[in-house]
Order: structure tokens, then sequence, then C-alpha cells
């Protein structure tokens, strides 16, 4: 395995690992106002009193409190896949950046509005005042797992690539039926994922609702991906390098999805996520390996290589010192706050938001 490899290897953990973990997030951002209102009405799970009538007031908290622990820690994943991407890509980076900036812009500015609604809706004093800070939580979360979905689909189907190297994505790329597809398949994905997570960790009255609701959005996600399926099949859809592993990368999501479903429809929580977690990385092994040794593909002319992409040897292996250490340490910390806060929110954690 050569350096460059190694490097696309970890490039893509690191994004597999925030579709994981910042995508629970987007999930229950967008659920939040449909969970929680019955542990809040009753005061049940650990919320008698004072703090069921403030759940009940906030619209919800009962979901937000599931992933607080572990709410803006998650985002330590994109930064170190930028960080990768930047070092060890930088022509990809280049290209990346300059062609789907409006994408990458949307998904920040979700970030910023999402993670702020997230940490100051509670203080809202008035009914209309919590109102607008519940539509920026849904919102800062629908928007990220939509535009990841576009981002997605385009680099799946193709990108527009001049020969300078450089790409512009316009009206048309975006908003072709393909790439709308994957963006309301990954949204329905996200949110899917997001309850699976409630109902993991949230209290029996909150984690039922999740259930139910994570089944539905199951359905549906699995309804809406194959639309982008079909297309490849009549070939307005992906242009896969390596259609063999493709296809098997394809089955495997469909299995996640169908396994998630019935584990979650059984009260299988733990089952749930788990199928859920495999169904977000897939989409990332399925671009990597499915267009493997390009990088990026060009849907007017020849594609950017792995080795085109990447740095020289010498500053791969300078980067890899770094790498060693980089990857070890965000798992600790990732496993170390998992287990720290374990178990279902009501009962060992106070509400934070």
């Amino acid at each position: 395995m050569t350096l460059e490899t190694v490097w696309l290897v970890l490039l893509g953990l690191l994004l597999a690992g925030y579709f994981v973990l910042g995508g629970y997030d987007y999930g229950v951002q967008m659920l939040h106002p449909l969970l929680g209102g019955r542990e809040g009405r009753d005061g049940q799970g650990g919320r008698g009193g004072r703090d069921g009538q403030e759940a009940a007031r906030s619209g919800g908290n009962a979901a937000l409190d599931a992933m607080a622990p572990f709410f803006l820690g998650n985002e330590v994943w994109l930064v170190a896949f930028t960080g990768v991407l930047f070092g060890a890509f930088p022509h990809l980076e280049g290209s990346l950046l300059s062609g789907l900036y409006p994408l990458i812009v949307a998904i920040l500015v979700g970030l910023v509005l999402g993670n702020a609604a997230v940490q100051l809706g509670g203080r809202a004093r008035s009914a209309r005042g919590r109102r607008w800070w519940n539509a920026l939580i849904v919102f800062g979360g629908a928007l990220p797992a939509v535009c990841w979905g576009l981002f997605v689909g385009l680099l799946l189907r193709g990108v527009p690539r001049r020969a300078d190297g450089s790409f512009h994505i316009g009206f048309g790329d975006v908003f072709s039926p393909f790439v709308l597809a994957c963006g309301v398949t990954a949204a329905l994905l996200f949110a899917a994922h997001g309850a699976a997570f409630v109902a993991l960790r949230s209290a029996p009255g909150v984690a039922s609702e999740a259930r139910r609701l994570g089944a539905a959005l199951l359905r549906a996600a699995g309804a809406a991906g194959a639309l982008p399926l079909l297309l490849t099949l009549f070939g307005a859809g992906a242009s896969m390098e390596n259609r063999a592993t493709s296809g098997a990368v394809v089955a495997l999501f469909a299995a996640a999805l169908a396994a998630a479903w019935w584990h979650l429809s059984h009260g299988r929580h733990r089952r749930a996520f788990a199928a859920t977690c495999a169904a977000t990385v897939l989409p990332v092994v399925l671009v990597g390996a499915g267009h493997y040794p390009y990088v990026l593909i060009s849907s007017t002319g020849p594609g950017m290589t792995l080795q085109q992409a990447a740095a020289d040897s010498a500053s791969l292996k300078i980067l890899l010192a770094f790498g060693v250490v980089l990857f070890p340490v965000i798992l600790a910390y990732q496993t170390w706050s998992w287990w720290a806060f374990r178990g279902r929110t009501g009962r060992r954690h106070p509400s934070y938001f």
C-alpha cells in the first residue's frame, strides 16, 4: 500500500467518523420538536417537578439532552478531515474549495446557526422566541444534512472540470435529479440515525417515540435511495470507475437500512444504532472505493487521480508522524466521552440545554 493510499484511507475514516457522529447531531436537531413532549408533560424518566415543566416549555429538550455531552466534541472529526485534506491532498483541496464553495459555505452556515440555537434556545422567555429558536435548530441540522448529500451526489456523478483543473458547479449541476435525490436521501438517513441515537440514549417514553419515528424515516430513506440507483441504471446517475465494487457497497447500504429498520421496529436500539452507523459510513466508502484510483471524477473530461491530488512523498512521510498520533487520540477522546456519559439521559445525567 502506497503512502497516498494510506492517507486516502485516513481521509475517508475521518469523514466517515464525522458522518456517524455529526450525523446524529443533524438528526436530533431535525427531530427534536417531535420528540420529548411526553417526557416533559408527564415528568417521567427522571424529569419530575420543575425539570419536567421546563422540558415541556422548551419543546423537547429530552432529545437534545441525548446528544448534549458529545455535541461540540463531534466537530473535531470535521476539523481533522479538513486538516488532512489541506496537508496531504492540497491539489484536491484547491479544486474542491474553489468548485464547491457554495455547498461548503452552506454547511458552515448551518453548523454555526444550529450550534448557536441549540445552546441559546433554552434562554428564550416567550413562546414566540422558543418557536424561532426551534426553527433555527431544525434548520441548522437540515441544511448541512442536505448539503452533504448534494456534495456526495456531485462527487458520484462527476463535476464539470476545466482544462486547468478547476471546476465550477452551476444551478443545473446541483439541481439535477440524481444529485437532488442524494440530498433528500442523506437528510432522511441522518434523521433516522438521530432517531436511533435518541432511542438508544433517552428514557423509555422518548425512546418509544424515537423508535416509531426512526422506523418510518428508514423506510422513507430506502425509498428515496432507490431513485439515484434507478437513475444510474438508466445512465443518468453516478459515473463509477469500479462498478462491481460500487454494486457491492450499494447492496451493503441497502442491507444496513433494512437491518436498522428491523432492529428499531423490534426495540433493539443498540443494534439499530450500529446499523444506522454503518449506513452513514457507506456513502464515503462508495465514493472512495468506487472511483479509485481517481479521487475526483469529471463529467466533461479526465478526472484527478490519487497521485495527482496528493502532496509529494517527502511531505506525506513528514505528515505521517502526525497522522499516527492524531487518529488514536481522536478515537481515545471519543471512547472516553462515550464511557463517561454512558447510559440513558434522565437517569444518570441532568438536563444540559
